[in-house]
């Protein structure tokens, strides 16, 4: 096994290890959710934090879904033009889409996003609802982690489609 499929398997094992914390958040999410339509609907009682903590698990999921979904071929594509290209031009396409449009954009939001995470920080940013959530840099600072994760996921990516290249010449 030479060092870039051992790259893209260490990759892939990582990509795996946040999908399962992803549907851990996920489950956390429903009960969270759940509960707190049953508090709201049979005891008239209702906790901002609570509601609060339903998009922070949201947010993650759809931050971190974003590099999973890359890694599972799950991602938006025009599949209709795709499907009848050959394997090699398939992972010229990706190779090429992955470098030139992922990867920029991904290293756009990451470094855009460190100033809106620090500030917030500085600031000390806390929920403005009474009884939210403090500490609202916590989950601002999902945003750079999230998008260096993508930037992890795309070299997997492309390691794996360099390796579809190889195969499919041979």
């Amino acid at each position: 096994m030479n060092t870039l499929s051992k790259i893209e398997k260490i990759i892939k094992k990582l990509v795996k290890l946040i999908e399962g914390l992803l549907a851990i958040f996920l489950l956390l999410m429903v009960l969270n959710v759940s509960f707190d339509v049953m508090m709201r609907y049979f005891f008239h009682n209702s906790s901002v934090a609570m509601q609060e903590l339903e998009w922070h698990f949201f947010a993650l999921i759809l931050l971190f879904g974003i590099a999973v979904s890359l890694q599972e071929e799950a991602h938006v594509r025009v599949d209709f033009l795709f499907e009848h290209l050959s394997e090699r031009v398939k992972a010229v396409i990706n190779i090429l889409g992955t470098l030139f449009f992922l990867i920029p954009f991904a290293l756009l939001i990451t470094a855009g996003s460190f100033t809106f995470v620090y500030d917030a920080w500085v600031i000390g940013e806390i929920s403005e609802n009474p009884g939210g959530l403090p500490y609202r840099w916590l989950i601002k600072g999902m945003i750079p982690l999230a998008f260096l994760f993508l930037l992890v996921s795309a070299i997997g990516y492309i390691l794996r489609h360099i390796r579809k290249f190889q195969e499919a010449g041979k």
